[in-house]
């Protein structure tokens, strides 16, 4: 079997991130097929975690700082010192940063892919600096590695022919839903959640996911019994504080990082699902609340435009009345449940054609 290194992320399983999650449904299928390693930080492992077992999966488990700005750069340089030494047939980047290190991994002899998620240097948490180095990382990136994947076509399609030729989209997957009980209701009753009188937002608690949007426009509506935001923050609290002091009503749950019975418990019971970000790469709690039938209201940007949903459901970015308004209008509607088509979503689907991206390389070698 060929051998596959996976590096960029954090680690998984139990790591909160679109990115981390993508990686921790994806691999598992595509170790069918190759042998994979994926390189976590250490920082972010749990004991149990950091004892994951999973069929033709190994885990390296290299130190990181969790200092916001280096902490991807370190972790992802002693990742390509440990492949020098055991080498594999292909690394696959996830993420631009990580990106600055394709050159090496070719001068090394190995192939690489590069999985575009979202265009990092457009997220208000990153310094000028930062953003100037994640740029110089995406070109970079993209100039060296042997295929992109891009999980938005909107994203793939600002680039020029020659990146274009090697690049293909493939987007972010949904695991089939086996039922529609209300899962475990007592888990969210011990936490102060009532049951199909809350709106739920989902995601890293980090000022481009515009919680704090979430939070105005949901005051404004006395309807609103609960906003419920499930995720935590990775390094500064400041604006989890912040949103903190938005609460004036108590009306605001902060549910932390949620995962299995729990979160699937907080997707069957939402009356409603909402997204207020600035941007996005190609948002799987999206996906995930739209496998629950969850009533959308997400802000119109591209990202939201790769699925289809009514017009209805899209709103303003970074507009408070107008959130207030699209929030108001659908949680007065009552309990409801939508049926999406999420068959172009499947995750067998997706890592087929991931295989088939890599399989392009061996067959051009």
């Amino acid at each position: 079997m060929k051998r596959l290194a996976i590096i960029g992320i954090r680690g998984f399983p139990g790591v909160q991130g679109g990115v981390e999650r993508h990686c921790e449904i994806l691999v598992p299928m595509l170790a069918r097929r190759f042998e994979c390693r994926v390189y976590r930080r250490l920082s972010y492992l749990s004991k149990n975690e950091s004892m994951s077992d999973m069929p033709n999966v190994s885990f390296v488990d290299l130190p990181s700082t969790r200092y916001k700005g280096i902490e991807a750069f370190c972790h992802t340089l002693f990742c390509c010192l440990h492949l020098m030494v055991h080498r594999v047939d292909m690394v696959n980047i996830h993420n631009l940063g990580p990106g600055i290190f394709a050159p090496l991994l070719r001068m090394c002899g190995m192939k690489v892919v590069l999985t575009y998620h979202s265009v990092n240097y457009e997220h208000d948490k990153w310094g000028r600096f930062s953003k100037m180095f994640l740029r110089f990382s995406e070109k970079v990136a993209l100039r060296f590695s042997n295929r992109v994947i891009f999980v938005n076509r909107f994203q793939m399609n600002r680039f020029g022919s020659r990146v274009k030729a090697k690049s293909v989209y493939i987007p972010n997957g949904i695991e089939p839903r086996t039922s529609d009980s209300r899962g475990n209701v007592n888990i969210l009753e011990n936490r102060g959640i009532h049951s199909g009188q809350y709106v739920l937002g989902v995601g890293r608690i980090t000022p481009e996911k515009g919680f704090d949007n979430f939070i105005k426009a949901a005051n404004e509506v006395p309807e609103i019994e609960q906003v419920v935001i499930a995720g935590t923050c990775d390094h500064d609290t400041g604006y989890l504080d912040y949103l903190r002091t938005l609460d004036a009503g108590g009306k605001v749950v902060f549910a932390g990082y949620a995962t299995g019975e729990y979160l699937q418990s907080l997707y069957r019971n939402a009356r409603l699902f909402a997204l207020t970000s600035l941007n996005e790469g190609f948002p799987m709690v999206m996906l995930e609340a739209m496998s629950f039938g969850l009533p959308m209201a997400v802000s119109d940007i591209p990202a939201t435009r790769l699925v289809t949903l009514d017009e209805e459901c899209y709103m303003p970015v970074n507009d408070v009345t107008a959130i207030s308004a699209k929030l108001g209008e659908l949680y007065n509607r009552g309990i409801q449940r939508v049926k999406y088509d999420l068959s172009g979503y499947a995750w067998e689907v997706i890592a087929s054609k991931t295989v088939d991206v890599y399989d392009s390389l061996w067959h051009s070698a």
